[in-house]
């Protein structure tokens, strides 16, 4: 009776949003369960649904007020259809689908921008970001990567071409990459002969390339979130999500002179340097995707960091301090770990080394000496909010401090005279004992051991340093 209600709901209310969106949410908490949803596969309304989910007979899709809904209504069909994991199922359930697409890819250039298409595409990349939430094993998410691709991938690059001035139809088709590329539930695993992971990344780099590149030349608008900074952060999460996906090996572009990798990168940092640091940081979800992936970078990509122009890796580390003082504690200890990196990199390849050979090491001494006061700075911030402030990613920031204090002993010895002045003078010589205490132990290396032994002494210093 339930299911019949919703089936219901679906095709007599279409005009009403908050029926459907309720309607939806109740259809999608029954197929959550396990138990649940093998109970509604045996009903023959949902069997009817899961046959007959087009326009035809759920109005609601026809609704450009519903195409929100669109996501959670596939999202919800593509869990009960992977319960079978039936890829003669899937091939019937994608048929109309498959219609939508090739109907797309086959209109010509000048019909191409007609609000007809517009809508297709916008229900098109809807449904398929709801049907890519669903697979959640390496077998469902063959079938949906088999389907796409090679044969629709590039309707996605024509439509990014064409619709970069129009973020109601590239907001939906870069959400739907940016779910397809996340390697969730360990889905993306390919077989060691495959090149799938390889191909998955030159598609994501060749959309990233066609719209990075048109964005940045739209004028500048009234609105600039809605019409910049919201795909440029989706486009920015989907290279995160590639790049930290662990299904491609990244070394073979430049083994076989691919630019994929190269391009994307830089078409990212393009991006990235478009927008102010204040505009970055006044819009959360777009400050959560561009240290996200300066987070990845400097970890995986250190080499493309410590390359770029000293004034650009100037802004990005002057970024990174910014970003350890966010109250978002996900921002903040992404940037903490980004400079470690950073710093552990220096200390590794030029500290402990007697002359730098590499040219990432050179580029690396270059910087420092352009620009003395970049890594005092952030040591000084990581230290103020240590010592002054509530933070609940103490141990997060514990670990770049050991690396900044290794790069140059000088720079901790002259921020230890800067906080102590700020303090009463009466209080001075047991606030030094503190941070006498704070190295006691701590050797000149970066190994696990003696970071944790840091981490320790930094919890005991800040509370002795803080006692009355």
């Amino acid at each position: 009776m339930i299911v019949g209600k919703i089936a219901t709901n679906l095709k007599c209310y279409a005009q009403s949003e908050e029926v459907i969106e309720q309607t939806l949410n109740l259809f999608q908490e029954l197929a959550a369960g396990y138990m649940s949803g093998k109970l509604l596969l045996k009903l023959d309304a949902v069997n009817y649904i899961l046959e007959h989910h087009t326009r035809e007979h759920f109005t609601f899709l026809d609704e450009i007020n519903n195409s929100r809904n669109r996501t959670i209504f596939y999202f919800t069909l593509g869990k009960l259809l992977f319960m079978e994991d039936s890829s003669a199922k899937f091939k019937v359930f994608i048929a109309s689908l498959q219609q939508v697409s090739v109907n797309l890819e086959v209109t010509l250039v000048e019909a191409f921008r007609s609000d007809g298409v517009k809508f297709a595409l916008i229900g098109l990349m809807r449904d398929l970001r709801g049907i890519a939430m669903a697979t959640n094993s390496r077998r469902t998410y063959g079938l949906l990567f088999d389907w796409l691709y090679p044969a629709h991938t590039p309707l996605l690059l024509r439509t990014i071409e064409q619709w970069t001035d129009t973020p109601e139809v590239t907001t939906p088709l870069l959400k739907f990459v940016a779910e397809f590329v996340i390697n969730k539930t360990q889905r993306l695993t390919f077989d060691s002969s495959s090149p799938n992971g390889i191909l998955l990344f030159r598609e994501v780099s060749k959309l990233i390339v066609a719209y990075g590149s048109q964005v940045l030349s739209l004028p500048v608008l009234s609105d600039p979130y809605t019409y910049k900074y919201k795909g440029i952060w989706v486009a920015l999460t989907i290279l995160t999500r590639a790049l930290a996906g662990n299904y491609v090996n990244f070394g073979v572009f430049e083994l076989y002179g691919d630019r994929a990798l190269a391009d994307a990168l830089d078409m990212a940092l393009k991006m990235s340097l478009g927008i102010p640091l204040a505009s970055i940081m006044a819009f959360h979800k777009l400050a959560r995707a561009y240290f996200a992936l300066l987070e990845v970078l400097c970890h995986n990509h250190i080499t493309v960091i410590v390359n770029l122009d000293t004034a650009v890796f100037a802004h990005l580390v002057g970024s990174l301090e910014t970003g350890v003082k966010s109250l978002d504690v996900n921002i903040s200890s992404q940037c903490a770990s980004a400079v470690d990196n950073l710093t552990a990199f220096y200390f590794n390849n030029i500290t402990m080394e007697d002359s730098p050979t590499s040219v990432a090491a050179l580029n690396m001494a270059q910087h420092i000496a352009e620009c003395p006061n970049l890594f005092p700075k952030i040591l000084r911030s990581l230290f103020e909010i240590v010592l002054f402030e509530e933070c609940s990613n103490q141990w997060s920031l514990s670990r770049p401090m050991l690396s900044l204090i290794l790069m140059n002993d000088q720079i901790f010895n002259g921020l230890k005279v800067q906080i102590l002045s700020t303090q009463p003078a009466d209080q001075h010589h047991r606030l030094a004992v503190c941070f006498d205490k704070l190295m006691a132990d701590v050797t000149w290396t970066l190994e696990p051991k003696n970071r944790d032994k840091f981490t320790q002494n930094l919890t005991i210093f800040r509370h002795d340093f803080r006692a009355k």
